[in-house]
């Protein structure tokens, strides 16, 4: 994995979680880390198992020169759409960064500029870059912690094992129960497939 993009730059990586949930906010972390930063787990957050991401958010927040998330709710998402709203809360997490980078490296294909900095996206960057894996992780641990904090209300549709995605058995519970407030209400397309 690289250490950075540019080695005389100020780079903050960023990458969001829960973009393809039917339920829960969309979240976004940006992580400026130093350039000899170095973990052996470190790697895309997907990747990894729970307690090894648990571990690294520990040392990324401690290590980080600067960090910062975004969250974006579900009644925002359907207002916006998943996109926008995606890009929001990259907005937002970098809005938090207490170090103001030179070049954002972004997770995925698409971005809308962020206060005329300069920016690369970088298809699976969370794979390639050591601040876009720090992102995803922060961002994957936030957005776990928010959907097991919700499954006590809604225990009903298992968001503490399924964390809000398309699985058989949270697309059969919204069959039978209905959505939450916290389900996207413009997902509902994806809703009627494989029940």
């Amino acid at each position: 994995m690289n250490s950075y993009f540019s080695e005389n730059t100020l780079e903050a990586g960023v990458d969001e979680a829960g973009r393809g949930c039917l339920a829960g906010p969309v979240v976004a972390a940006a992580v400026i880390l130093p350039k000899d930063f170095y973990h052996p787990l470190l790697r895309d957050s997907k990747k990894m198992k729970e307690g090894h991401r648990l571990q690294l958010k520990e040392e990324i927040q401690k290590r980080a020169l600067a960090y910062g998330i975004g969250i974006v709710e579900a009644p925002r998402i359907d207002e916006i759409n998943i996109l926008q709203a995606t890009f929001e809360a990259m907005h937002l997490a970098i809005d938090q960064l207490k170090e103001s980078p030179n070049l954002l490296l972004i997770d995925g294909n698409r971005f809308v500029s962020y206060k005329k900095l300069a920016h690369e996206c970088i298809v699976k960057g969370d794979s390639q870059y050591a601040s876009i894996a720090a992102a995803s992780v922060l961002a994957k641990t936030t957005r776990d912690e928010i959907m097991r904090n919700i499954h006590i209300k809604f225990p009903y549709y298992q968001w503490n094992k399924n964390k809000g995605y398309p699985t058989l058995q949270h697309k059969q519970s919204i069959a039978k129960k209905g959505l939450s407030p916290f389900h996207r209400k413009t997902f509902r397309h994806q809703l009627s497939n494989e029940i």
